[in-house]
């Protein structure tokens, strides 16, 4: 692919550089040192992927992010090594369509380690645009054996998936929700483990609803909000109860909407409410339908609400949404389906 790299330091531009180019499979189509000078060199020559730091002079990454999805999808990864004192930002731009979060790569070792994590993001961004071959996928189990009884009575469950734009779009679509609702609502976004406190941390401040980390061995809770917290895949086990599993290996969404839904439609016996939002590639789409088919009431975020309209796309197309709204139509119709179901 050829990459754009978005930063004002020159070491940080080294160490991107590095790691971009030691394998010879990608490029560097221009260097930018600040957001006028990277919208300007967008408009000339649009790359396939831009690597983008989020504090920069004269426009900084989130006004430069806003700035390009008015003129294109070209996916955007946030490379920076603020992550610690600029969540407010990385959440804000990954509200405006960044795909995903990285820290900056160090000048340590070599390319291949100090990158790891960067050249793994640039993978699944290959995978989403179809510039490389998925892996065949193992098939996925369900956690291992239960450790205890069902618990037999379990709250009405909302099951969220989101991605690219997500942060954003879950804030509205919770904010609608009452502290003291008898719903549980369990959030699977695709960001990094290191990123995910972060992104509980300020969902936290945006909504009334508590936010928590979603748990090994926790039950979801009536009105709490519980987030998936690893680059392995939350699933439900026969017991109701959370645990993660690094199956299927080849996923290129980590952690997979795909895998949590499938786990529901096993598990959860109850009929609940499912929701897509936001994102790129099609995760979610297939989990979707299933928990249709297993009397779930399923929505889909509208296109037109969308950072990127992929992932609910798939859900539409394939058949899996019983209705399409927009984040704001989403919220009030989750609180009017779980007030039904008390």
């Amino acid at each position: 692919m050829r990459i754009a790299i978005v930063n004002d330091l020159a070491l940080a531009i080294t160490a991107i550089r590095r790691v971009v180019e030691h394998e010879g499979r990608h490029s560097v189509a221009w260097v930018a040192r600040d957001g006028l000078d990277a919208l300007a060199r967008f408009a000339a020559d649009e790359p396939d992927l831009v690597l983008l730091d989020l504090v920069m002079p004269l426009l900084d990454g989130v006004q430069t992010i806003k700035r390009i999805r008015e003129r294109s999808k070209c996916p955007v990864l946030i490379v920076t090594a603020h992550a610690g004192r600029s969540s407010g930002q990385i959440f804000e731009a990954m509200g405006h369509g960044a795909l995903d979060v990285v820290t900056l790569p160090q000048l340590t070792g070599s390319p291949a380690e100090d990158g790891r994590e960067l050249l793994q993001k640039i993978a699944t961004v290959e995978r989403l645009m179809g510039r490389a071959p998925a892996a065949p996928s193992r098939p996925a189990s369900q956690g291992g054996p239960a450790t205890s009884a069902a618990p037999r009575l379990r709250p009405p469950l909302i099951a969220i998936g989101s991605s690219t734009g997500g942060p954003k779009t879950l804030a509205a679509v919770l904010a609608p929700l009452p502290r003291d609702m008898v719903a549980a609502v369990v959030v699977v976004q695709h960001i990094d483990v290191q990123f995910a406190p972060g992104l509980v941390s300020w969902l936290d401040g945006q909504i009334a609803l508590p936010v928590r980390g979603a748990e090994i061995g926790q039950v979801p809770q009536p009105g709490t909000v519980l987030v998936a917290m690893s680059n392995d895949h939350l699933v439900i086990r026969a017991d109701g109860r959370f645990t993660y599993q690094k199956e299927p290996i080849d996923e290129p969404y980590r952690p997979s909407v795909d895998v949590f839904f499938n786990s529901l439609v096993m598990h959860w016996r109850q009929p609940a409410v499912a929701v897509l939002l936001t994102g790129m590639g099609r995760d979610g789409g297939k989990g979707m339908l299933a928990l249709r088919r297993a009397g779930w009431h399923t929505i889909a975020q509208d296109e037109a609400s969308c950072a990127v309209y992929g992932m609910p796309k798939a859900a539409v197309e394939l058949g899996g949404a019983v209705e399409v709204l927009p984040p704001e139509a989403i919220g009030q119709r989750l609180l009017s389906l779980t007030s039904a179901r008390r």
